[in-house]
């Protein structure tokens, strides 16, 4: 490679890695892509999993990692970062609409504005039931099959009126 590519061409190549456990969405509309820069002659991508116990966390490195190396970054180092915790909130517009393209719920607005999960989870056992609206019809007629649906991430919901399956990604 000669000269440095600038931050912009970077986030650009990083745009087109794909999310391993959903790949119609790219690692920067999930939003785990936290900071990247230049130290000295080192590019440093700084990431945030959906969280600390992600199985998908390596194979996300892993991408990052081939995605730059392809592209001529030889000097390479990714930064692991916990705090603040991801939430769905993180998820960018564009990415959102990926989801709901794909046939996956995205998360509802809102529901994890603080980030603070233990408030979250008292708001919601409040009886605050969440209207999940089907992504293939639109319609608010749905129901909770399983809090648990293909990853850990997301739940498994059903449609009333269009009887269809899908999953709503979580609130984190």
């Amino acid at each position: 490679m000669t000269g440095r590519p600038d931050i912009a061409q970077i986030w650009d190549w990083l745009s087109a890695v794909p999310d391993p456990e959903i790949p119609v969405i790219s690692l920067t509309d999930l939003g785990i892509i936290r900071q990247v820069g230049w130290q000295d002659d080192t590019l440093v991508v700084t990431v945030t999993p959906t969280y600390s116990g992600c199985p998908a966390t390596t194979v996300i490195n892993l991408d990052i990692e081939t995605a730059l190396r392809a592209r001529g970054i030889e000097k390479l180092r990714l930064e692991r970062q916990l705090s603040p915790p991801w939430t769905t909130d993180w998820i960018s517009a564009e990415g959102r609409e990926k989801l709901r393209a794909y046939g996956i719920a995205p998360p509802i607005d809102g529901t994890a504005a603080d980030g603070v999960v233990m408030g979250r989870a008292a708001r919601l056992a409040g009886g605050a039931n969440l209207v999940v609206a089907c992504p293939h019809c639109g319609s608010s007629a749905t129901e909770k099959i399983s809090q648990f649906g293909s990853t850990p991430c997301k739940a498994s919901y059903r449609c009333t009126d269009c009887l269809e399956p899908f999953d709503y990604f979580k609130c984190i």
